[in-house]
């Protein structure tokens, strides 16, 4: 590792399903061993990118389970000029994780992030009917509780489990199949591109100049115009006034490309702003 080697930021600690989709970004960059800045949310991992604490971020930006992940749009759309370079999916794959003394039966209390409990549910209600559950910051967080302490079981991925010396008991306990997460890597603005590609993805946030009836179809008939598929549309509350709302838009299009340039300098002159989240390979 050379003083070199960028810095990533992620959401800790470390462990969690960021921390790994760092590593895959950095392993796609050709590091090995990255240099990794640990942050307490995801506001602070765009802050790091933002002030030059770091080259790079990782935030997650969509799963298929929950959805959109909402803080990171906020901060794409109202606080951060970061640009998005890059996009990784990591499957989410739930692990039930001990002291490496503990047996199942010993198990008073499970801990894990809300969202790993709620995702194991059938296997918490068939397995362990009963047991308390408590709330951590993240899902790694368990599996260092785990190890303190035999009478806790922590809901984790088998990576924070070897990285802090807890036993794997059971695999995949999540109750749907198929749970992946988006995650993006981040970057200053005007960061050059740092993965090439056959098909690229750009991601856009609108803000309207008012309110009124067609304004979405306005929108939508500039990209039918100019051949664009939109693969993604979400209205957020731009937090201004009750009902004021933005759009993120999203299409498999290179935002360099004349339809989508075309697209985009229509839209210019009928908004408030047009704002260009990042065109980047798609994962």
């Amino acid at each position: 590792m050379t003083a070199t080697e960028p810095v990533f930021a992620y959401l800790g600690p470390a462990g969690t399903y960021t921390d790994e989709a760092a590593r895959a970004f950095a392993a796609r960059l050709g590091i090995d061993e990255p240099q990794l800045l640990e942050c307490a949310s995801f506001d602070e991992v765009f802050d790091s990118v933002d002030r030059g604490k770091c080259e790079f971020g990782v935030v997650a930006k969509e799963n298929s389970l929950e959805g959109s992940v909402t803080a990171t749009l906020d901060n794409f759309a109202f606080k951060s000029p970061a640009t998005i370079l890059g996009e990784q999916v990591v499957d989410i794959h739930h692990c039930l994780v001990l002291h490496p003394d503990a047996k199942l039966e010993d198990v008073t209390c499970v801990a894990s992030h809300a969202q790993g409990l709620a995702q194991c549910r059938r296997f918490l209600a068939e397995r362990l009917p009963g047991r308390a559950t408590v709330t951590t910051s993240s899902t790694a967080e368990s599996a260092r509780l785990a190890l303190e302490n035999p009478h806790v079981a922590g809901i984790a991925n088998a990576f924070a489990a070897e990285l802090y010396g807890a036993r794997v008991a059971e695999r995949d306990i999540e109750d749907h199949f198929g749970n992946q997460t988006l995650f993006a890597l981040i970057g200053r603005q005007g960061h050059p591109p740092v993965f090439r590609g056959d098909k690229y993805k750009t991601s856009l946030a609108l803000f309207l100049q008012v309110d009124r009836a067609g304004t979405l179809n306005m929108i939508l008939s500039e990209f039918a115009y100019a051949g664009i598929n939109l693969s993604m549309i979400q209205s957020r509350p731009t937090k201004q006034a009750l009902g004021d709302y933005m759009f993120f838009i999203e299409f498999k299009e290179d935002a360099n490309s004349l339809p989508v340039q075309t697209a985009l300098n229509c839209l210019r002159l009928k908004l408030r702003e047009v704002k260009v989240l990042g065109s980047y390979p798609v994962a």
